[in-house]
């Protein structure tokens, strides 16, 4: 049961920093911006069609914006909520990653089975890359060396040389990937499968296979566990992993990749991100239109916060 007591949230706010979880709505055509501090949203800004992926540049003074339906990435300013201009992005971008140059975007084009690499000074395309089918999670190494494009239909984990912009390895996961992350330093590159139900893990350096975590929800049917977005706490020690349609999130231990607890959240937990300190969790469930706050260390939902229909992607931005 999701607890809202003053009590909870006095304790569970009062160690965390000042700052924003913005949110994309598909449904609505809006970004939501809730504050870490009051758990309450507090402003709502008008984007281009079906916003998806969303991410801040280095210095939080851009926020890029896939507008999926509108074929475009769009820039705004965080500060006025004013879209700045659009960006080429190719066909239906769905999900894309800022390099670490905090220069290039590498999006997934979804309709196209490409990934498409925009310089944001020029407003360029610089390259665009053939991937396999229906294209959609986006990770970049720590190092910048390597780009990982998944591909939904084609089951596989593509990577992609940044400096010469070409596939040099194409590894196979279980059905529908959807997510991928570079952990531990960038020695790891995690990939959630959705309607495989598994996360795999490989080895960077080898692009071997070095594990699966499977998942199982009791009460619930395992065709609704449906492993989609995730993040890491600090020091990369857990992951929290939203698992869709079955409406918890996971708890999996990165060293020996044992799911250790299991979060009662909103309906299709989609995405999520964390507070400055990595104390609070916010997921967003795009059939409840919510946003669930989980208490990292107690793991443990402590309030719902409405946004708008079809909530997302998830962005954390400082303030103080």
């Amino acid at each position: 049961m999701i607890r809202t007591t003053l009590a909870a949230l006095l304790l569970t706010t009062t160690t965390a920093h000042a700052g924003e979880i913005w949110v994309t709505n598909e449904k609505d055509d809006t970004v939501s911006v809730i504050s870490t501090e009051t758990l309450e949203v507090i402003k709502t800004y008008e984007t281009g069609e079906r916003p998806r992926g969303i991410t801040f540049s280095k210095d939080f003074s851009l926020l890029y914006i896939c507008a999926s339906d509108s074929n475009a990435v769009q820039v705004m300013d965080p500060n006025t909520g004013k879209i700045l201009h659009d960006l080429p992005s190719g066909e239906d971008p769905e999900q894309f990653v800022l390099h670490p140059d905090d220069r290039h975007l590498y999006i997934a084009n979804e309709d196209d089975a490409i990934t498409t690499v925009v310089d944001t000074q020029t407003r360029k395309v610089v390259a665009q890359i053939d991937v396999g089918i229906e294209p959609e999670g986006m990770a970049v190494s720590p190092d910048g060396k390597i780009a990982i494009t998944t591909s939904e239909t084609t089951n596989m984990a593509h990577w992609i040389d940044t400096e010469t912009q070409e596939l040099f390895a194409n590894t196979l996961v279980d059905s529908r990937p959807r997510h991928a992350e570079f952990v531990k330093d960038g020695a790891e590159m995690w990939v959630s499968s959705e309607i495989g139900g598994t996360l795999t893990i490989f080895d960077t350096a080898t692009q071997a296979e070095m594990g699966k975590i499977s998942f199982e929800v009791q009460g619930v049917h395992p065709d609704r566990v449906q492993p989609v977005g995730f993040e890491f706490t600090a020091g990369d020690s857990h992951a929290f992993v939203a698992l869709g349609p079955s409406n918890h999130v996971a708890v999996v231990n990165a060293e020996t990749y044992e799911v250790e607890d299991y979060i009662l959240v909103g309906r299709r937990v989609w995405h999520m991100d964390f507070n400055e300190d990595r104390s609070l969790l916010f997921t967003t469930n795009g059939v409840s239109g919510d946003v669930t706050v989980i208490d990292v260390a107690k793991r443990e939902a402590i309030k719902s916060i409405k946004v708008g229909r079809f909530p997302w992607g998830a962005a954390f931005r400082p303030t103080n």
